[in-house]
């Protein structure tokens, strides 16, 4: 049953998400919250992950994803649910695309969609800042949050993430030695 329910979520994922994967990260999210297959945090990581290996980011989401909910077959279930609808939408509308590009409607449609993949990033970088720069467990009452702000929040993250943007725009440094670097500082403050 589990293996039908990542193939449907991650075809309808595949199908209504456009803008590639940073914009597949919200509809993700919501499949995963409604199935209960990883908590917040455990998906944050994901992402992490799926970025660091090589690949596509919806991909290796999916793969991530499945295989942590079922394992090796699920992880490829998810994998190719999340492709066909690519594979499918990309050899249909090869066909015809180049004869219509320049129709008004195609510009149009072009021009309402831009939007909502920018929308869907922004969503997907809030959900990524909310999970990291918040301490989980912690719960959010008014009462808590008036009595100790910051105890919410996660300052070893914050840290971290001033450290990279200092690095990548000041020092124009690599964006993968920036990811290795990230890692070992993560180590050696959680140590």
């Amino acid at each position: 049953m589990i293996y039908l329910q990542l193939l449907a979520s991650f075809i309808k994922i595949g199908l209504f998400s456009f803008g590639g994967g940073y914009a597949m990260i919200p509809l993700i999210q919501r499949e995963i919250e409604s199935h209960g297959w990883l908590s917040a945090s455990q998906f944050v990581d994901i992402i992490a992950i799926a970025e660091m290996t090589p690949g596509p980011i919806a991909v290796n989401s999916a793969t991530f994803v499945g295989y942590k909910a079922a394992g090796f077959w699920g992880g490829l279930v998810a994998t190719i649910g999340v492709a066909i609808p690519s594979l499918v939408l990309i050899l249909v509308v090869s066909r015809y695309f180049f004869k219509f590009q320049h129709h008004p409607v195609n510009k149009m449609v072009f021009y309402g969609i831009r939007p909502v993949i920018v929308g869907l990033i922004f969503a997907a970088a809030i959900f990524v800042a909310q999970t990291t720069f918040f301490n989980e467990g912690i719960t959010l009452n008014l009462n808590h949050i008036f009595k100790n702000p910051l105890s919410i929040i996660d300052f070893k993250s914050i840290f971290i993430f001033a450290l990279t943007l200092i690095g990548l725009i000041k020092f124009k440094i690599n964006p993968i030695l920036i990811i290795v670097l990230s890692g070992i500082i993560g180590l050696l403050i959680t140590v």
